[in-house]
């Protein structure tokens, strides 16, 4: 299998679409983490993504009356750019089918480049079938964003362009992974030419289809993924690319959102360039396998895979970066009702800044505070604050891995209630003109809504909070109708922070 990708690879045709991006040194990064950290800048593709390499590829290869036919593909994102960009380059026509929930911004570059685009569906899976019913209707060539040997020969020519720049010792190569197209090729080709450097593979916690297929040691399907790393979103890893990846990548590192977030504003220090959360994967899996094997004085290269974020995402990333790098921690503590008593909390936080405060008058006694507290040296100095709090009698909840008070409960500090029979659910719903509205007229046409909390995030799903009244003898009837929503949702009833700031029962 190796030789035959190799051959591939070498003969893969790119370049006329593509161009050889740098291989640059992360310098502040390097410092911090004792390693040689090297960053290959894929994000300086034309389309701001590795993925036209493996389109084209594919296409260069179709005969002149799949050419003539034109050619379809799926995609919310980066794969269609190729293909467009591709197409174009080649007077080919091309059909894109895109989710309706897909930015307009990413709609619109896929246009500027001549395609046609067919919004269908709130998913990729929905695009994708339609897609494929087209194919067979109208005879296009179906170009796959993965799964398909000439579009894992063109994503390995990565691969051909790091051994060639780098031909000093490397000892592992960082590849974000969604449905495999890039590790199968960088794989494919490091291991035929260089199998002491290791190939690790880094997906989202709650997308990883790589993770699980290995530990499994055969493909699996995910029942949901998450959505912050749109680029990854995939539930299954490829047919194809897992015969690859199988045998060739040595290990998957999972990372979570904050941590990409963290990445995210790594890579903007050391480059001035803002790359999309998939496009942050092999700096953020790179960070956390240095922090787990404490390994110095390494040459290691992560892959900054795509840059396509939409600038309203970035007040998020912003939001969320500082906890990712374990650089804020945030902490629920009740203090007296009683003059003097922030001035006594700030003196047992110490010198360190304070970077959210939220007060809410609880009774005549106490008061609940939503405290950020800025660190400088991550989880060790968290402990310590805890610590003192705790030595100080303040009764305090540690919250800073907790997803509800991070999303939503830090926007809503500042009153509580006691509402009869009420229980909380986070939802994520496609995030489309007329989907909140649509959203609460499902949610409220059979229970009262006594809660809710929605904040554009810049994402292609919308985040809620809700409380509803259902009473217990209903409360089978609910999860029966929950289930038939077809939204993501997680009850968070007992979470310790809303049983703190926003519910007195």
């Amino acid at each position: 299998m190796l030789e035959r990708y190799l051959k591939k690879i070498l003969t893969a045709r790119v370049y006329d679409v593509a161009r050889e991006t740098p291989l640059e040194e992360a310098k502040k990064l390097s410092i911090r983490l004792g390693n040689t950290v090297l960053l290959k800048r894929e994000d300086l593709q034309p389309v701001f993504s590795f993925k036209l390499r493996g389109a084209y590829n594919k296409m260069a290869g179709l005969r002149p009356e799949q050419r003539a036919a034109g050619v379809i593909a799926a995609s919310a994102g980066n794969h269609a750019q190729g293909v467009a960009l591709s197409a174009h380059q080649m007077g080919i026509k091309a059909v894109i089918v895109m989710p309706k929930t897909t930015p307009p911004i990413k709609v619109t570059a896929v246009r500027g480049y001549g395609a046609k685009v067919v919004l269908h569906g709130d998913s990729f899976d929905e695009a994708s079938q339609h897609a494929r019913a087209l194919c067979d209707e109208k005879g296009y060539t179906f170009v796959h964003p993965y799964d398909d040997p000439e579009v894992i020969a063109g994503q390995g020519t990565i691969a051909m362009e790091i051994l060639r720049c780098r031909q000093e010792p490397i000892h592992a190569i960082f590849v974000p992974v969604g449905g495999g197209g890039l590790i199968a090729g960088v794989a494919a080709y490091v291991k035929a030419l260089r199998p002491e450097i290791k190939v690790i593979g880094v997906e989202p916690d709650d997308a990883a289809c790589l993770a699980a297929a290995m530990e499994k040691k055969r493909r699996v399907t995910l029942p949901q993924v998450g959505l912050f790393a749109d680029g990854v979103a995939v539930r299954q890893i490829g047919r194809e690319t897992f015969k690859v990846c199988r045998d060739h990548v040595d290990e998957v590192v999972t990372v979570s959102s904050d941590e990409l977030c963290a990445a995210i504003k790594d890579i903007f220090d050391d480059t001035r360039s803002i790359v999309e959360p998939a496009g942050a994967l092999g700096v953020a899996g790179l960070k956390k396998y240095v922090a787990e094997r404490g390994i110095r004085d390494e040459h290691l290269v992560a892959i900054n895979s795509g840059a396509n974020i939409n600038f309203d995402r970035l007040r998020h990333v912003a939001e969320r970066a500082e906890l990712g790098e374990r650089r804020e921690a945030l902490f629920a503590v009740t203090i007296p009702e009683r003059p003097g008593a922030f001035r006594k909390f700030c003196q047992v936080i110490g010198q360190r800044p304070i970077t959210e405060f939220n007060y809410r008058y609880a009774d005549a006694d106490r008061a609940h505070v939503f405290a950020g507290i800025q660190l400088a040296d991550g989880d060790e100095e968290r402990a310590a604050v805890l610590e003192a709090l705790e030595r100080h009698d303040y009764p305090v909840i540690d919250m800073t891995d907790d997803e509800m008070a991070k999303l939503h409960i830090r926007h809503m500090v500042g009153g509580s209630a006691r509402v009869e029979d009420e229980i909380l659910y986070r939802f994520e719903f496609p995030e489309r003109p007329g989907a909140l509205l649509r959203f609460l007229t499902a949610i409220g046409q059979k229970w009262n809504i006594s809660l809710f909390h929605y904040r554009n995030h810049g994402a292609a799903y919308g985040r809620v909070l809700v409380g509803i009244q259902v009473p217990y003898g209903d409360r089978g009837r609910f999860r029966d109708f929950l289930e038939g929503t077809g939204y993501l949702w997680r009850e968070e009833t007992e979470n310790p922070a809303y049983r703190l700031f926003l519910n007195q029962g």
